[in-house]
């Protein structure tokens, strides 16, 4: 076999999101495009802010002197002073430009900050329901990952957490606003955690680390206010992209801040640079850097999102479907009606909506919809969601 034993074993243990993409496209053959309701990828629709274009206009028309040339390993100062100067101004934190570090997407950061904070054998404590490719991230690092549940309404368990520290236990990652719930984890839990943490500390005889993955920060809902990490706990550090709350995916931008209040904070901030370059993300895209120095503070409409998620969660409701209502991003969890989502996923697929089996995100008897689609495509879905929760009893 030409390709190495653990990415044959990666790509088996994913082959269910292959075969699921797989039926979709033959679905789509079939029927034609518009024909099948494809909710299983959180890859937005909405298109970025006028005040994107703008900028990226104005710099196209007129160049900064250089702005193509190489850069500091941790991004250009001038676009990681604006992005600390909003960060202040949102948190309260003095954060400066030596905080933070320019990556290639929120993928890209965490990578570089596993890389900078694992030694092999170390643990990586990830909370189910989980982004998918957490596993391969740790283990890209040589890194240990444990899987830690939430509770009923997938909020952080601290007992369970508790139980689950050990002395090789390096790094606590959460993600909040959650993928694939849409939980926003409350201010009181986020307390708690740091207090645990603090002890944990105490009692290991060693640091331990925050990592808060943050690309839907900014798409919250019914006045629900971002509860920051950095005032619970001084190891911390948050990754974040502006793939959602700018809608631009495909330009692979983020970046990390690194609490000012970290222990050895100048090593860290070294190690992060110094991994961003020999993971051989090198820098984050240029043009987008210097776009992106001008357009902080501004979001894509929020609102929009509040929409489709109001009108999917009304319609599933009254359709018998079991879920949290998301507080944030652009994803909603169902229970499935029957214990095993896969099947339920399937049939779904039969009546050719397209969503993703809560086994993938470690919790089975769930299913993912991601409801970032166009209008047209979340209406077309009724009809399949409501056959199957008839045929399934709801």
């Amino acid at each position: 076999m030409a390709i190495a034993q653990r990415v044959r074993q990666h790509m088996q243990a994913a082959s269910w999101i292959r075969a699921m993409f797989e039926e979709g496209l033959r679905l789509k053959q079939q029927y034609g495009e518009e024909n099948v309701y494809d909710l299983s990828l959180g890859n937005p629709v909405m298109e970025p802010p006028p005040q994107f274009y703008e900028v990226l206009r104005d710099l196209v028309q007129h160049p900064v002197p250089g702005m193509h040339r190489y850069m500091p390993n941790a991004g250009y100062p001038q676009t990681r002073a604006a992005i600390a100067a909003q960060l202040s101004r949102e948190t309260g934190v003095p954060f400066s430009a030596e905080h933070i570090v320019m990556t290639v997407g929120a993928a890209g950061g965490l990578n570089v900050v596993l890389k900078t904070l694992l030694d092999p054998g170390d643990e990586v404590i990830i909370f189910a329901p989980y982004f998918v490719e957490y596993h391969f991230y740790v283990e890209n690092h040589q890194g240990v990952a444990k899987v830690v549940p939430t509770d009923a309404a997938f909020n952080l368990d601290l007992e369970a957490l508790a139980r689950a520290l050990t002395p090789r236990t390096k790094v606590v990652l959460i993600n909040s606003p959650n993928n694939p719930t849409g939980v926003v984890y409350p201010e009181a839990t986020l307390a708690a955690l740091g207090e645990l943490l603090r002890q944990a500390e105490r009692r290991l005889g060693h640091p331990l680390y925050l990592v808060s993955d943050e690309p839907y920060k900014k798409l919250l809902y019914d006045g629900v206010r971002y509860p920051e990490i950095y005032g619970h706990f001084a190891n911390s550090l948050a990754v974040t992209s502006y793939a959602k709350d700018l809608a631009l995916p495909g330009e692979r931008l983020g970046y990390i801040a690194v609490n000012p209040a970290c222990a050895d904070l100048r090593a860290l901030l070294d190690g992060l640079s110094f991994a961003n370059r020999t993971l051989g993300f090198v820098n984050a895209p240029a043009l987008m850097q210097h776009v992106i120095a001008r357009l902080q503070g501004v979001t894509i409409d929020v609102g929009q999102y509040a929409r489709k998620r109001d009108f999917l969660c009304t319609e599933l409701q009254a359709m018998g479907y079991q879920f949290v209502w998301p507080q944030g991003a652009f994803y909603l969890f169902p229970r499935t009606p029957i214990a095993d989502d896969v099947a339920f996923v399937r049939a779904l697929q039969q009546r050719r909506v397209l969503t993703v089996p809560g086994s993938g995100f470690g919790t089975p008897g769930y299913f993912r919809i991601a409801y970032c689609v166009e209008d047209r495509t979340l209406e077309g879905a009724l009809e399949g969601l409501r056959q199957a929760a008839k045929a399934y009893g709801l």
